[in-house]
């Protein structure tokens, strides 16, 4: 049994007309065990940028502290704020050059950001590898949530609708993938930055 700390998880993008929904579920595992029932799955990089995480608790805290503290140092050097490409490329090139070492990082990771270009998503996977999507679920419940995101997904949704449709596949996959639950959180990132839903809030749409 491994019992390495886990995130287990589900965690959801969506790409929408006037920002990006990401969100995930609560829950940490460690082999059969609920480790944790409120661990923060979604961590803000920047003011414009944030990831979701899936795998490894210890590899994606080290991760994102490493990510942030660069992208820090890129906005003093550069006097301008990192694309999102440019981070999304600085994690995969972080995960692609320990693939070949004896601890590679286990992880899956989400970015969603916002920069001149407008709004992005990407999937980062544990070798490197980057895909940017419209709509994205990670971790050992993105077959449920992708179900949900299949049927009802559309061009040009705005967050409010997006919002309800993230919820909608986290709540999908709590059911159904015993390593996903505990609640979720839910973000909205648009123009005014990173916007976190309270539980009252997410509760109204997954009503809807």
């Amino acid at each position: 049994m491994d019992e390495k700390l886990k995130t287990g998880t589900t965690t959801v993008g969506i790409l929408c007309s006037n920002g990006v929904v990401i969100a995930a579920d609560k829950r940490a595992t460690m082999g059969y065990l609920v480790a944790s029932k409120d661990v923060t799955k979604v961590i803000e990089i920047t003011d414009n940028i944030a990831v979701t995480i899936a795998g490894g608790v210890g590899d994606a805290q080290i991760l994102t502290k490493y990510l942030r503290s660069q992208m820090q140092l890129y906005e003093i050097r550069k006097k301008k704020k990192p694309t999102v490409k440019a981070a999304a490329t600085l994690l995969a090139n972080i995960l692609f050059s320990g693939k070949g070492g004896f601890f590679p990082y286990y992880v899956q990771l989400l970015m969603a950001g916002e920069d001149n270009e407008g709004f992005h998503l990407f999937t980062i996977g544990p070798d490197g590898s980057t895909l940017e999507d419209k709509y994205i679920s990670t971790g050992s419940g993105s077959v449920i949530a992708y179900g949900v995101l299949e049927d009802n997904f559309k061009e040009g949704l705005d967050t409010g609708v997006a919002v309800n449709l993230a919820a909608r596949a986290i709540s999908a996959a709590i059911q159904r993938d015993i390593y996903t639950g505990n609640d979720m959180d839910v973000f909205i990132l648009n123009k005014k930055g990173i916007n976190k839903l309270n539980k009252k809030e997410i509760e109204e749409h997954l009503k809807k």
